[in-house]
């Protein structure tokens, strides 16, 4: 089982309701700040007017900003412009335009300290295949100066990991426990997720969740996961970001996303014009349709039609759907 070591968070903070209040309060308090002029910086991490340009795609002025104490999921269609994101808040890449500020560092400013500041998951392992734990600890304590080799050691002991086996021998459930105990063993104060949780059995998967809600616990650490498990967002994201074609189209706080659409099915011989023109990405069936609708038309549904809430996922699929009708 996973069990974070004791210098991640202690305060439970795993209700959505409780971050929703908070959110709140962070709002009026950022209002007042800037009605004073008081100077606070309440953002773990700031993305400014953010381009890449390939040959063939463009990440075309990405900009966002998650508080401390928050997760925000990253989300879009492969090839969307994710990736390339993180890569650049990772200095993986370097942007050919825009700022990133990660816990008011920016990496050009202080390279060793932005680095120390971020965790990365990703979908893959990122060490060599011949490396043993030994050999991942030895690296850890020479490039990190906050990594704190007993609380890796109380990870790598708690998640059952072999010390002997090299890497390549690892299934991928073990390389992910494996990033995780490298992650929270430094103090980080922000987790930056690629699709981490692919692949995981629901079991490790859960936990893996219980992790992320721990690290936030303490209101200074935030996770920016981009993920197309969006069910993983449902129940422990604050905040949605919807990237398409390398843009920004959506960036909600999750509950007011989910209270802006109506999900709405019912028969196609009963779809009128106007309500035809009112529906976002409507999907044709064998027997009928399923469509979204905003919240504040839903007074334009006829009765007879079936209403629901929509899911993450629902609402991610439609709005895909009309874009590519509109190309």
């Amino acid at each position: 089982m996973f069990v974070l070591p004791q210098h991640i968070g202690k305060v439970e903070r795993n209700k959505t309701n409780k971050r929703r209040e908070d959110r709140v309060h962070a709002s009026t308090f950022m209002a007042i700040c800037a009605v004073t002029g008081m100077d606070i910086n309440m953002e773990l991490l700031e993305v400014k007017g953010l381009t890449k340009r390939y040959k063939e795609f463009l990440l075309d002025d990405v900009t966002f900003s998650l508080p401390k104490g928050y997760i925000m999921g990253y989300v879009g269609q492969n090839g969307a412009g994710k990736t390339t994101t993180i890569n650049c808040i990772n200095q993986i890449c370097n942007a050919d335009g825009g700022t990133v500020y990660v816990n008011g560092r920016r990496y050009k400013e202080n390279p060793i300290g932005y680095k120390e500041e971020i965790g990365f998951i990703g979908d893959e392992s990122y060490f060599p295949k011949e490396m043993k734990i030994s050999d991942v600890r030895s690296v850890q304590k020479t490039f990190y100066k906050s990594f704190q080799e007993g609380a890796f050691n109380e990870m790598v002991s708690r998640f059952q990991l072999p010390e002997k086996r090299r890497i390549s021998e690892f299934s991928r459930g073990m390389k992910v426990k494996l990033m995780f105990a490298v992650a929270l063993s430094r103090d980080t104060k922000l987790l930056i997720l690629d699709e981490a949780t692919n692949g995981l059995d629901p079991v490790i998967r859960s936990e893996v969740l219980k992790i992320l809600q721990d690290y936030i616990s303490d209101g200074e650490r935030s996770i920016l996961f981009s993920t197309h498990m969006l069910e993983d967002l449902e129940q422990i994201a604050d905040y949605i970001v919807f990237i398409d074609q390398g843009k920004i189209i959506i960036n909600e706080a999750k509950d007011d996303l989910l209270e802006s659409y109506i999900l709405i099915k019912g028969d196609k011989a009963e779809l009128t014009p106007e309500l035809r023109s009112r529906l976002i990405g409507i999907e044709k069936k064998e027997f009928g349709f399923e469509a979204l609708i905003k919240s504040d038309e839903a007074r334009y549904v006829p009765k007879g039609f079936v209403i629901n809430n929509p899911s993450i996922d629902k609402i991610m699929i439609h709005l895909i759907r009309n874009r590519m009708e509109e190309r």
